[in-house]
Formats: structure tokens, C-alpha cells, sequence
């Protein structure tokens, strides 16, 4: 499989850290420590802390970005990817925007992610087909991580719509691997709530690298989602925490629990590897 510069910064990164975790920064101010909330940079100051804290156990991040648009803080998210460079330098940030519209405005989003923000992924949705992904595709040293298998509990009611004797989400997963691959830059998004489907799909796709929300606050089982998304190589997993990790602690020493929980995360991962 063609390896692009995302795959190899992951790769590296992955390996430096001994680390599939990726954190998502999806900050709510209102869970946020009292000291922080009525700060006007609090989501900035939150993330550095989260950052200084988790840096050397990561292999990713992933700030959401509705998270920061909602309340107007598109500029402390560029802060947040710049503080990622400084502190982090070498580990990738993940844009999750699950963008999807026809290929003009695909075009003007893809530009959004990796020219405004600098992002090196973003998460796209396939629903629209392939004019509204490529222009994603032509950024060919990006990642492009792509729906397929999501992790909340209404994915069922669309995902497993049977299409010529397969899963709607099988055949997004093939028409991915065998078709839009071609620079060797796509990703798939697979839920660890699901590890049946998760070892379906790494079946269909070979070494592909999944996106794998859904541990932590959602209830995913860490063992069952290695065991079932990893690569005969012993790769092809990012596994993402966001709530678990931001929110296990409320008190001016949220950072340090955040770190225990990246901690305990990673730990899983490796021994559910080893």
C-alpha cells in the first residue's frame, strides 16, 4: 500500500510514543474546571493543559470542530493546532468535521481543513459519492478518514441497509479500499462498539487504518476492538478518546488525571497487543 506523508507522521509517532491513542479535543465549557471558565481564552487554556499533559503518550489528535464553532472559538481552535506544533511536533492533528456536500463546496471545505487550519486529516462522510470526496483525495500527503462504521447507536438504522447481498457500511468499506485508495491517503472511521463489524471490515480492506471512536464514554471494549481491527502487522488502529480522557477530573487537577486516563488507555491498548 502507497504510504503518504500522514501515514508516515502517524506511523512515527505512533511508534516514538509506543502509543495508538488519539485524544479528541472537544471542549465544553461548562465541564471545564471553575478556575477556567470564565477566562475568554478557556478552551485554549483547557487544550495547552490537555496537550502539556498528554504529549508524549499520543499517536494523534482530534479537535471536533463544531465544538469550537458553536460558540464562536474557530480562532482559539487555530491557537490549539498551532500549540500542537510547538509542543507536539511530529504527532498529527486529526480535523473531525465529517464534511459531505457536492464537489464546489467539498472543494471549499477541503481547503477549510488543510489550508486555513493546516489540519493533516479531516473526516469526511460518503454519503453524496465520489465527486464530493475527491477533492479531499487530491490533497494525496493528507489523510482522508472516511465513514464507514460509526460508533453511536443509531448507525444501524442506515449502516446495515442490505445493498445487492451486502451491509451498506461493507460496501462503503470496499468501494473505499478498491477504488478511492488510489494515493493510498484514505482512512475509514469504525466504531470499537461494534468489533463483529470492526473485524468484518479489516477483512474487506486489508492493512487500512481505522479511526476508532467509541471507548471510553461510549462504552467500547478496548481488548475486543484490538483484537478484531488490527493488521496482521500489528498496526492499522487509532483509537479515540475524547470525553473519557478530557473529563476524568473536575478540579484544578484535571490535566493530571487526564494524563492517568491516556495512561490507562494506552496501557489497555498494549496489552490487549501484547
Amino acid at each position: 500500500m502507497i504510504r503518504n506523508i500522514f501515514h508516515a507522521q502517524l506511523a512515527a509517532a505512533a511508534a516514538a510514543h509506543d502509543s495508538w491513542v488519539c485524544v479528541g479535543l472537544d471542549p465544553e465549557i461548562d465541564r471545564f474546571p471553575a478556575h477556567l471558565r470564565d477566562r475568554p481564552d478557556a478552551i485554549l487554556a483547557f487544550n495547552r493543559a490537555i496537550i502539556d499533559a498528554t504529549a508524549d503518550l499520543v499517536c494523534a489528535y482530534k479537535p471536533q470542530i463544531a465544538h469550537y464553532a458553536a460558540v464562536g472559538a474557530e480562532d482559539q481552535l487555530l491557537d490549539t493546532l498551532r500549540y500542537i506544533r510547538e509542543r507536539a511536533p511530529g504527532v498529527p492533528v486529526i480535523l473531525d468535521s465529517k464534511r459531505g456536500d457536492i464537489g464546489s463546496t467539498a472543494e471549499k471545505y477541503a481547503r477549510e481543513a488543510f489550508e486555513r487550519y493546516g489540519a493533516d486529516a479531516v473526516t469526511v462522510n460518503p454519503y453524496l459519492g465520489r465527486d464530493s470526496v475527491e477533492p479531499f483525495l487530491e490533497y494525496g500527503d493528507k489523510g482522508i478518514v472516511i465513514l464507514c462504521r460509526t460508533s453511536n447507536a443509531g448507525a444501524r438504522e442506515f449502516q446495515d441497509l442490505m445493498v445487492d447481498g451486502r451491509k451498506l457500511y461493507q460496501v462503503v468499506a470496499e468501494k473505499v479500499a478498491q477504488e478511492w485508495n488510489t494515493r493510498g491517503n484514505c482512512l475509514l472511521v469504525v466504531g470499537a462498539t461494534y468489533p463483529e463489524e470492526l473485524a468484518d471490515i479489516r477483512a474487506r480492506t486489508g492493512g487500512m487504518t481505522f479511526l476508532v471512536p467509541g471507548v471510553g464514554a461510549q462504552g467500547g471494549d478496548v481488548r475486543r476492538a484490538v483484537q478484531a481491527g488490527r493488521t496482521a502487522a500489528d498496526d492499522g488502529l487509532v483509537i479515540n478518546s475524547s470525553r473519557g480522557i478530557l473529563y476524568a477530573g473536575h478540579g484544578d487537577d484535571f490535566a493530571a488525571a487526564a494524563r492517568r486516563a491516556t495512561l490507562e488507555l494506552r496501557d489497555a491498548i498494549n496489552a490487549a497487543r501484547r
